[in-house]
């Protein structure tokens, strides 16, 4: 398997949109069967991709998309956050998003801490973040503790984790 992360490019956009979009309607359809609403509308995934200091990136097996993810750094703090990280629906399980982390990782080597946030019914991410990449959960958002950067309508927004992994110095 020939593995590369390489920055989005202009002509890649639409297809990394739409394959980010269906792995994450994937997951909430798991959860809720009779799911009516856009998990993931591009606006968001737009607001993501001008926020000052993202950086956006295709995973290629073999010279095909696989996935990819949406990193905000900050130069100053280092405090840096996993905005998406994506790997393409049909072919998760495969280690595939365990290297677009590692290859991440490995281009921000002065990250002091990253943080990102799940939603509480993506079983899948929560053992992803725990028990692949060494990420801990640090706060639990929920009707008594809400978040309010997250919208109201949003899918389980009054459930999401917030996990931070310290990176060694």
């Amino acid at each position: 398997m020939n593995f590369i992360l390489m920055p989005l490019k202009n002509e890649d956009i639409y297809t990394f949109k739409k394959d980010m979009q269906e792995a994450f309607q994937h997951g909430a359809m798991q959860k809720f069967n009779d799911l009516n609403v856009e998990i993931l509308p591009e606006n968001d995934i737009d607001k993501s991709l001008s926020t000052k200091g993202s950086a956006a990136y295709t995973a290629l097996v073999d010279g095909k998309i696989v996935g990819g993810a949406i990193v905000v750094i900050d130069e100053l703090t280092q405090h840096n956050h996993l905005d998406f990280l994506y790997v393409k629906l049909g072919i998760q399980s495969k280690g595939i998003g365990k290297m677009i982390w590692d290859e991440i990782e490995r281009l921000y080597p002065q990250t002091k801490i990253w943080e990102t946030y799940t939603p509480y019914f993506e079983k899948r991410n929560v053992h992803f973040y725990i028990n692949c990449l060494g990420f801990h959960a640090v706060e639990f958002f929920n009707p008594y503790h809400k978040d309010t950067s997250i919208p109201d309508e949003m899918i389980g927004g009054d459930y999401f984790f917030r996990f931070e992994k310290v990176m060694k110095s």
